[in-house]
């Protein structure tokens, strides 16, 4: 049962056996969690904490339902993400992820087993899901050199041992992203290998009621995070010796500072920096009187993506007339597409009623009009009309859903672009706006 923070008794190290989202009150404790700072932030705003138990329930019930339904003998994970959401559990996630060293299998009754780092299987032993740990699903060449492919084969006759217990006599398996060794050896075991995404993103989709309560508190954490940064952004910009990474810096040590991750990318920018957008963040010195513009990308607290992007004009001057315009261009698209969000409405259904950029910012439009976001950025993704694939998204909306409305207003061959992004959760009847954070008034007029 969820329960509310001042409902508990305040955090104090020396009592108490659980912290107020269930887990240990241990400053030992191995798993990632929030600090003490967010979990005091987070009572003085009022919020209500997840139940760590039933959030990881939740995902395990979630994901072997999906296993199920699809017929499957198991379903094998490699991906960090994917593993961070069966199992709760992390290891060196960016490190991992150029070189799988992980791997779960949920097998059809729902038996989990972990193949972690050698030395390392007590970091998810914290879960009672997981019913085993064990090692050797490293098959990257720099860690087993030319007998990789001798290494696959142990593991996939481990996995054709375990799906034979657990999954009977069902060789259908559902793998994510596996390493080529890894694959010939899993078909050479007599599995049919079929996509492992599709299952996880269509399953990670929809999320519980615990799942929301921890990205309201990542999100309250990442804002918080966000106003630190554009207080020294607005601080320091004048005195003219602030770069782009000093302020980018800001973010990553008070995400950090919550119990956050890491961020993904490094997209801020300023000044004629920010057109063409996705340049990355660098040494630039910021001038006074400046479009200031970021996308966050943040796995914050509870390893929860926080996908928001702002703009800001930093000065004691005005911004031109044109990049009020834009500013309000942009907060008028994503706006009007929100008004689209509900339960049942087809996901190409929002690429077709979407509000329309003006022709000077056609060419320079973003990737996407929207995109699901839970650990990381996830499925689905919502296309501009002309760069929709038919058949490739054919689903409902549901409620529980969380997406990122985004966009970027890039003025062909101009000197600045502005960038906004906010997140939304379905709900039962519509939509219910995550964000909280203002748009700049300086450009918005707000």
């Amino acid at each position: 049962m969820n329960r509310h923070f001042s409902d508990t008794r305040k955090i104090d190290p020396e009592k108490g056996a659980q912290l107020p989202d269930g887990s240990p009150n241990d400053a030992n404790r191995v798993e990632i969690g929030p600090t003490l700072l967010a979990f005091r932030e987070w009572e003085a705003a009022g919020l209500t904490l997840p139940n760590l138990d039933a959030m990881r329930r939740y995902r395990w019930e979630r994901l072997t339902r999906h296993v199920v339904e699809r017929d499957l003998g198991g379903l094998l994970m490699f991906d960090p993400l994917n593993i961070r959401y069966a199992t709760d559990s992390t290891n060196m996630q960016l490190w991992n992820t150029h070189n799988p060293f992980r791997a779960v299998l949920l097998c059809a009754d729902g038996y989990m087993v972990m193949w972690d780092y050698k030395n390392s299987p007590f970091l998810s032993e914290f879960n009672p899901l997981v019913r085993e740990q064990r090692s050797g699903a490293d098959l990257f060449y720099f860690d087993r050199g030319d007998k990789v492919g001798a290494a696959a084969d142990v593991l996939a006759k481990e996995i054709r041992d375990l799906i034979a217990e657990h999954g009977g006599a069902n060789r259908r398996l559902a793998v994510d992203k596996v390493m080529l060794h890894g694959l010939r050896s899993l078909e050479r075991q007599g599995f049919e290998i079929v996509d492992g995404e599709e299952v996880t993103e269509k399953c990670r989709s929809v999320k519980g009621p615990d799942e929301l309560l921890a990205m309201r508190c990542a999100s309250h954490a990442c804002e918080t995070a966000v106003r630190k940064m554009e207080d020294f952004a607005r601080a320091h910009i004048p005195l003219g010796q602030t770069s782009e990474d000093d302020i980018w810096a800001v973010l990553h040590a008070e995400n950090i500072k919550r119990g956050g991750e890491w961020i993904e990318t490094r997209l801020l920018t300023s000044g004629p920096r920010t057109n063409p957008w996705f340049q990355e963040c660098g040494p630039r010195i910021v001038q006074n009187n400046e479009i200031v513009a970021f996308d966050t990308d943040l796995v914050g607290s509870y390893g929860i993506c926080v996908d928001i992007s702002r703009t800001w004009w930093v000065g004691d001057e005005d911004p031109r007339p044109d990049m009020i315009y834009a500013m309000q261009h942009g907060i008028e698209h994503i706006e009007t597409n929100m008004q689209m969000l509900k339960p049942g409405v087809m996901i190409p259904e929002l690429s077709a009623g979407t509000h329309v950029l003006d022709p000077q910012f056609q060419a320079g439009k973003y990737g996407c009009l929207m995109h699901g976001v839970g650990l990381c950025d996830e499925w689905p993704l919502v296309a501009y009309p002309d760069h929709a694939v038919e058949g490739a998204y054919d689903y409902p909306l549901e409620a529980g859903m969380v997406l990122c409305v985004e966009v970027l207003v890039q003025p062909e061959g101009g000197d600045f672009s502005i960038k906004l992004e906010d997140q939304v959760i379905i709900t039962e009847d519509g939509f219910e706006r995550l964000t909280t954070y203002p748009f700049d008034p300086a450009l918005s007029g707000r």
